[in-house]
């Protein structure tokens, strides 16, 4: 492990223990929670706008939002989650942000999966004063923007990870499922992916659709399959894929190696079963989570974590495989993981 990598455990561990002093709210997180003495403003004022680019529903972003939840529980303080109504919709995640601003909270959480489109409107929430904290995705622009914190993994170093894995287990020719097009953690992924098997630059074969159409991107895959027999791997990008993908390679009959970034039930059920390699698990509760507390110890008392010295707080990369895939399967039912 790097002393980056352990800078920033070490700080979500001390952000964690700060959390658990917290008097848990019995109001969602709209007063309750006592703060320290002397504090420059009472919990029960602090008020934290979260827009994320995924909606609640979807397996990933209802983990995410359970995290938000329970961060405002623990640190009693109100939060309001809001998504634009499709993953893809940058105008409409723009103009959440607009109306999160104009109301003027203590605090404010953002994902970042589209820099250029999303960088207006995250820099009149700095210019107005607003202190931003980016989650998930927007690693490699966030202090460039103003933005206090990010919390999240590098998308292209945990691809990297999956791709040395596939490459350690004889993957010669492998494909990478992106459901989000102009999502450029999703393209970091992939490109980390392909360097970890050892692909040229710009060679790899990505495979796209829409993660609204499960029976389309099935289709796709099987497709692809079917098309070049050499294919012996496929990189999902999200839970929602991973399913999909699961159906296309049983039904090919073949010997396909498959994993998925993030989890979900059925995700670790199939790890379990042997059915799927390993998921990369960035811990999403967390990215839900922290962002809270870092917003109101900032509101409360200005203290601010540095994670690796620039205000990147890893949750991520990790591996489930089916050593320890069994464990986690009661959490993510219950929205947890």
């Amino acid at each position: 492990m790097d002393i980056r990598r352990s800078l920033a455990l070490l700080t979500v561990a001390l952000l964690v223990a700060v959390a658990c002093q917290a008097t848990p709210s019995t109001s969602g997180g709209a007063a309750g929670g006592k703060g320290p003495d002397g504090a420059l403003v009472a919990r029960s004022a602090i008020k934290i706008e979260i827009v994320t680019h995924g909606q609640a529903q979807d397996g990933f972003w209802g983990v995410v939002r359970n995290g938000v939840k329970a961060g405002g529980n623990d640190m009693g303080v109100a939060v309001n989650y809001s998504a634009p109504g499709a993953e893809s919709d940058m105008p409409a995640m723009s103009a959440l942000i607009d109306a999160a601003v104009a109301k003027k909270p203590s605090g404010l959480v953002v994902s970042i999966p589209n820099p250029d489109a999303l960088s207006p409107a995250i820099k009149k929430a700095v210019d107005a004063r607003i202190p931003v904290v980016s989650m998930n995705s927007g690693s490699d622009v966030f202090k460039g923007l103003g933005i206090l914190a990010h919390v999240g993994q590098t998308e292209f170093e945990a691809g990297l990870g999956a791709g040395q894995r596939f490459k350690d287990a004889g993957v010669k020719n492998a494909v990478c499922f992106n459901q989000e097009v102009g999502n450029q953690a999703l393209t970091d992924r992939c490109n980390g992916f392909f360097e970890g098997l050892g692909v040229a630059e710009g060679q790899g074969k990505v495979l796209t659709g829409k993660i609204s159409d499960p029976t389309g991107m099935q289709a796709t895959i099987a497709a692809a399959i079917q098309t070049d027999g050499t294919i012996d791997g496929v990189l999902t990008l999200g839970p929602s894929v991973a399913g999909p993908a699961l159906a296309a390679v049983t039904a090919s009959g073949k010997t396909i190696h498959l994993a998925t970034f993030d989890l979900s039930a059925e995700v670790l059920t199939a790890i379990k079963d042997g059915k799927m390699d390993f998921a990369i698990d960035q811990q999403q509760f967390l990215q839900g989570y922290l962002p809270i507390v870092i917003l109101t110890n900032y509101a409360e008392t200005r203290n601010l974590p540095t994670g690796d010295g620039t205000g990147l707080i890893m949750t991520g990369p990790g591996f489930v495989t089916a050593d320890n895939a069994a464990d986690v399967i009661a959490l993510a039912a219950k929205g947890l993981r």
